[in-house]
């Protein structure tokens, strides 16, 4: 069976480029396989109580947002499955240095949403599903081989049947055997941090703002939960050391420990849903592209998630891979071709090493503890609060306003 694109993997990234393509395209010009084995159509149940949260949440952005609209998924998002924030307040625990942004400042509606990923990609699912020409193969991939005579890729399935791509699209995540079968090096090290999410359940509102506190062992952050005022979603990120004890806690004292590290902000954390952890790595593929398989989103490049910029960084591959591929559809081309592909690779790479090297920036800044560092950091967020128009371009661009 011969497609123009393969994509392996159906999560987050894998669905948008999919979405993507068949809206730049339309319906019937264009031939999509999507395979991933854990791809599941049906829609989930969209409750808020602290059991049943997804634990795993995003900060979508205006630019995110903007994207979604446009390959037809942000449509399906219901409206109780969404959580504008208008206000972020930022701390740093080993000072009186804060910021504050507010979209009022900006004169937007908000700053972004934090959705639950299932609800994000329940809503692309729909679109993938309606997609006459979306081949769907919940099946796992056994190999990827070298492109034949005519250019095409063979995607050799665990069912034994073969899929001949013009291009394969690799969105299998940070530990992407479609980069392994490309031989594509990466570049990458550990952070030192292991990052705890759950959901939790405080004494007071958390309203419509995110809050992040940045500790010398990591930052810790409460994010909201649509529609529901006293649950927010944490992301706690600490040496392993500290993470292994905090998840050997029971329930009561994993609340107070947390209440503590937040500095009571919204009360007494008085419930928790259950816990995870992991560890978390910088990884950049030093080429995006190779022998007809392309990497976007964490295939590509993972970051630290103390600014909420990688799933972002994801869409935006999405996007910018997707209208390359249209592009060159257009134009009879192959997507696979060298060509094609390093246009992309040249509109994305700049833009994910500045985000990598910034979050690393921000990592190692809050880390320091000497007394100087300290107060130059806190001076500076002080100066960096009161200094609207700088205050207002980073925010803008980090939250993609900028491009609106």
């Amino acid at each position: 069976m011969q497609y123009d694109v393969v994509i392996i993997g159906a999560g987050l990234v894998g669905q948008a480029v999919a979405a993507a393509l068949v809206k730049g395209m339309g319906n019937k010009a264009v031939r999509i396989a999507l395979v991933d084995p854990s791809y599941n159509p049906d829609a989930p149940a969209l409750t808020t109580s602290l059991q049943t949260v997804d634990i795993r949440v995003s900060a979508l952005t205006a630019q995110t947002q903007e994207f979604l609209t446009q390959v037809g998924a942000w449509q399906h998002l219901p409206r109780a499955a969404l959580s504008p924030y208008t206000v972020m307040h930022v701390w740093d625990a080993e000072g009186t240095g804060s910021v504050t942004f507010d979209a009022a400042e900006l004169h937007v509606p908000c700053l972004g949403h934090i959705v639950e990923n299932r609800q994000t990609l329940w809503a692309l699912q729909q679109v993938v599903n309606a997609a006459e020409s979306i081949d769907v193969f919940p099946v796992a991939v056994r190999y990827c081989d070298n492109p034949d005579s005519d250019g095409f890729v063979p995607v050799v399935l665990e069912t034994g049947k073969t899929l001949n791509a013009k291009l394969v699209v690799g969105a299998d995540g940070a530990l992407s055997r479609a980069r392994q079968w490309a031989g594509l090096s990466t570049n990458e090290w550990d952070y030192d941090h292991h990052a705890i999410v759950a959901t939790v359940e405080c004494e007071q509102s958390i309203a419509a703002t995110a809050w992040q506190r940045f500790r010398p062992e990591g930052p810790l952050a409460f994010l909201p939960v649509a529609h529901h005022p006293h649950l927010a979603s944490i992301v706690w990120s600490t040496s392993p050391a500290e993470a292994k004890e905090l998840l050997a806690l029971d329930d009561e004292a994993f609340c107070q420990a947390l209440s503590t590290a937040f500095e009571h902000r919204l009360g007494a954390v008085i419930a928790v849903s259950k816990r995870a952890s992991f560890p978390l790595r910088q990884r950049h593929a030093r080429d995006y592209f190779c022998r007809g398989i392309v990497l976007a989103g964490d295939a590509a490049h993972t970051i630290h998630p103390l600014a909420g910029q990688g799933v972002n960084l994801g869409f935006k591959d999405a996007a910018v891979l997707s209208e390359e591929i249209v592009r060159a559809l257009k134009r009879g081309i192959s997507p696979g071709t060298d060509a094609v592909l390093s246009r992309y690779q040249r509109r994305r790479q700049a833009d994910n090493l500045a985000t990598m090297a910034a979050m690393e920036g921000f990592k190692r800044l809050f880390a320091a503890d000497m007394p100087m560092v300290r107060w130059l950091r806190n001076e500076g967020m002080r100066l960096f609060d009161r200094w609207l128009p700088v205050k207002q371009h980073v925010v803008m661009k980090a939250m993609g306003l900028d491009r609106l």
